[in-house]
């Protein structure tokens, strides 16, 4: 063998032996699935990160948020929560934090998740004078109830849903009533779905409850109303979130503050693949068109994964490192 054979033999040797060591220091994962769609494809979108990017095994668990994080807390194990909403169950959580069994990642939704009421950029684009609930009480007209005539319609929650009664008690707090609007209740998750897609079809305006990120709003462009005042956590938990709440006061919806969280175990030894899950978080507005494709087309997490990959390179590649963005190109 010629020395200049035996270089290059040495080489590739060395990267074989790094490629194998990357691959040994992740070593096998598990990741939590929750059971929503947003955080079923970013579970399937890390598994396919996490193995052809940087060499891990993972394993997909199933997934909730209270028992997810629970057994994160007192057994370490799942080592990843891509998608955990952590409102419910900050003060345990930060806890584990500060022991250091436990730590946040990145934000796997840096917009957070986002309530309040929404009206269609149609609407919004055609009337620059509406930003906040006040603007769009001022114009019952531009958003008439069809079993009310001549009111403007406020469209609620699904019955049973606790922002049934946080909807109805901002329509009393904002005086909507006094304003000429009725509050319409839409019955079901699917009725106020498709009160949103039937104003679309028609071009029509649409005043009411929704959140992000959400299929809905990834397949029908709408814009969040400022509430004009800021969240009060106690007013909220007394009154506007209760069915009893007897002089509602205007009060904006929290944001919901959404993190990877990760076992001390993965951290220490996961290397790289620790750094991609600090960096990686996708805004509403793409987890949104996703969903929409997911569900116009009955697709999988994993079919999501894969959809996601090959169509929003720009967003993705940002997460990784060159030489893994290389090797999850071409396991596609």
């Amino acid at each position: 063998m010629t020395r200049k054979s035996l270089g290059l033999f040495a080489a590739a040797a060395l990267a074989a032996a790094l490629s194998t060591s990357a691959a040994a220091a992740c070593g096998r994962v598990t990741v939590a699935n929750m059971n929503w769609q947003s955080a079923e494809v970013l579970a399937a979108v890390d598994k396919m990160i996490l193995e052809e990017g940087y060499g891990c095994k993972v394993e997909i668990v199933p997934g909730d948020t209270m028992p997810t994080l629970t057994s994160m807390m007192e057994k370490g194990e799942p080592d990843v929560a891509p998608e955990a909403w952590i409102n419910s169950v900050r003060e345990p959580l930060d806890a584990a934090v500060k022991e250091g069994r436990l730590h946040y990642a990145a934000k796997s939704l840096p917009d957070g998740g986002v309530e309040g009421w929404w009206i269609p950029k149609y609407v919004a684009d055609a009337n620059p004078g509406i930003k906040t609930i006040d603007d769009a009480l001022k114009r019952p007209d531009l958003f008439p109830a069809a079993e009310a005539k001549g009111k403007g319609g406020v469209h609620n929650c699904p019955s049973g849903w606790n922002c049934q009664l946080s909807t109805a008690n901002a329509f009393k707090a904002w005086g909507a009533e006094g304003k000429g609007f009725v509050l319409i209740d839409t019955g079901s998750a699917a009725g106020l779905d498709g009160s949103i897609a039937k104003a679309f079809e028609r071009k029509q305006g649409w005043l009411g409850y929704y959140w992000a990120p959400t299929s809905i709003l990834g397949k029908y462009e709408m814009v969040k109303l400022n509430a004009g005042v800021p969240h009060n956590k106690a007013n909220w938990n007394s009154c506007n979130s209760k069915a009893d709440c007897a002089n509602p006061k205007k009060n904006d919806w929290a944001v919901a503050e959404v993190y990877t969280v990760v076992t001390d175990r993965f951290k220490k030894a996961g290397g790289d693949a620790y750094n991609y899950l600090a960096t990686r978080g996708w805004d509403n507005q793409t987890v949104g068109q996703l969903m929409a494709w997911m569900t116009d087309n009955q697709a999988t997490g994993e079919d999501g994964a894969v959809h996601f990959l090959k169509t929003y390179p720009q967003v993705w590649q940002k997460w990784v490192s060159p030489a893994a963005a290389k090797k999850i190109k071409a396991a596609l």
